[in-house]
């Protein structure tokens, strides 16, 4: 991963997006020496922003589980028709 200054991210925009479109790779910028923000690509933060949402139902699913909201197989089915009506 590249990292850069602050400055030269004010400085050279549009170059720093040229490389970042083409990479693809984050890029880490600093202030100060230390680390402020990521910048990335627009796929892969769409990407990752889908990873996430999946990631966050099947979380659900889970805690959903563990505390016991299950339905058998025929009640879900008995909801379902309901809806399909």
């Amino acid at each position: 991963m590249r990292t850069e200054l602050v400055t030269t991210l004010k400085r050279k925009a549009t170059k720093l997006l040229a490389a970042l479109k083409r990479e693809q790779e984050p890029v880490l910028i600093t202030q100060h020496g230390l680390p402020a923000a990521y910048l990335i690509d627009v796929q892969s933060y769409e990407r990752q922003q889908r990873r996430m949402a999946l990631l966050e139902g099947i979380a659900r699913g889970e805690k959903a589980v563990d505390e016991g909201r299950v339905l058998t197989h025929a009640q879900a089915a008995k909801r379902l028709a309901r809806w399909l009506k």
